[in-house]
């Protein structure tokens, strides 16, 4: 048959079933037949090459089998994995997925609303920095599902929106705490303008206030090494004292390090720092640095599912918000503090 499209009708006499049972397997209905049928089916597709028809599928169907897939910084390694999960899931499903990186820009955010309501794809998955529910809501009423992944505790609602979150606040006071617990008591907290900044934040003044601790905030100005490494510079020339730093994420946290190598401050002998997200790149720095795993794969994942089960079911019932699991990576960057901070000491021996 080479040299001609493959039909449907092929495949399902080729696995031995109904071109109706076809259609609902490579439309995403595999958990509806049993797992034999839909290997045979599987088999019969690999077999004869068959490649569906997506424009004849769109206009049957009003359905683009494509979805997208937002993040605010691409560059950012806590994204990339996220979005292969997402992509590894909704192909299994005769999706296939478009990354918007949206620069966590509220008129890029306006673009992909624009675009799901032209009818460029079904549904939408991922990171929104700027838009509610509100500016969303015209999706749900257009029968374009989305999933958001958020950072911080949700509770459903009305539309058709549903949310994946983690409570970064309760993982940034239980990162605190456990310095805290440590015997650090100057700790100071680098954060960046918009996306997990205030969550993160506020779980560290818990702690802090709860300890009794003053607390020392910086901001940077964006969530990249650079930006870690420019606000622990200004720390260090104002002659902050202090024993701990925590970055509100793994890019910040390693820009920390580098200032802090710089001037010639061991790591974690008199500043220990922590960050966020578990990027590769944590495991690899030296000392290994401490953080909070978000395990953004198994978001994705997540995420995609849950907007297969609504495009498959064609379901517009209320949203559902599910909180998904962190977990504090100990490694070599955090020990217990020595008796007095040490980073005016160097300011001075620097200046001699």
């Amino acid at each position: 048959m080479r040299g001609q499209r493959i039909t449907q009708r092929e495949v399902a006499k080729k696995a031995g079933v109904a071109q109706a049972t076809v259609s609902l397997v490579l439309n995403g209905g595999r958990d509806k037949v049993s797992a034999d049928t839909a290997e045979r089916i599987e088999a019969a597709v690999a077999d004869l090459g068959y490649q569906p028809n997506r424009f004849a599928q769109a206009l049957r169907t009003q359905r683009t089998h494509v979805i997208a897939c937002v993040v605010p910084d691409l560059a950012n390694p806590f994204y990339p994995s996220l979005v292969v999960a997402v992509q590894r899931v909704a192909r299994a499903s005769g999706y296939e997925v478009i990354t918007i990186d949206t620069e966590g820009q509220l008129a890029n955010e306006r673009q992909v609303v624009a675009a799901a309501q032209q009818g460029r794809f079904d549904g939408i998955v991922g990171v929104f920095f700027n838009l509610g529910v509100k500016e969303l809501s015209p999706l749900g009423k257009a029968g374009v599902p989305v999933v958001r992944i958020e950072v911080s505790r949700k509770a459903g609602g009305p539309l058709p929106i549903d949310d994946l979150f983690i409570d970064n606040e309760a993982a940034a006071r239980a990162l605190t705490q456990h310095l805290l617990d440590l015997g650090h008591r100057a700790i100071a907290m680098i954060a960046a303008p918009g996306g997990p900044q205030q969550v993160r934040l506020n779980g560290y003044l818990l702690a802090m206030a709860a300890m009794g601790a003053e607390p020392v905030v910086l901001e940077a100005d964006h969530f990249t090494v650079e930006g870690g490494r420019t606000a622990t510079d200004t720390l260090l020339a104002d002659g902050r004292q202090v024993s701990a730093i925590i970055a509100a994420n793994d890019l910040m946290a390693i820009g920390v390090m580098q200032s802090l190598i710089s001037h010639g401050v061991s790591i974690p002998g008199e500043i220990s720092v922590a960050g966020f997200d578990d990027i590769l790149a944590s495991a690899l720095v030296t000392p290994a640095l401490t953080t909070v795993a978000q395990f953004q794969d198994r978001l994705g994942a997540r995420a995609a599912e849950r907007l297969l089960a609504r495009l498959v079911s064609n379901r517009s019932d209320p949203g559902h918000a599910e909180e998904m699991s962190f977990e504090l990576i100990i490694r070599a960057s955090i020990a217990a503090p020595k008796r007095q901070p040490h980073v005016q000491n160097h300011l001075r021996e620097e200046t001699r």
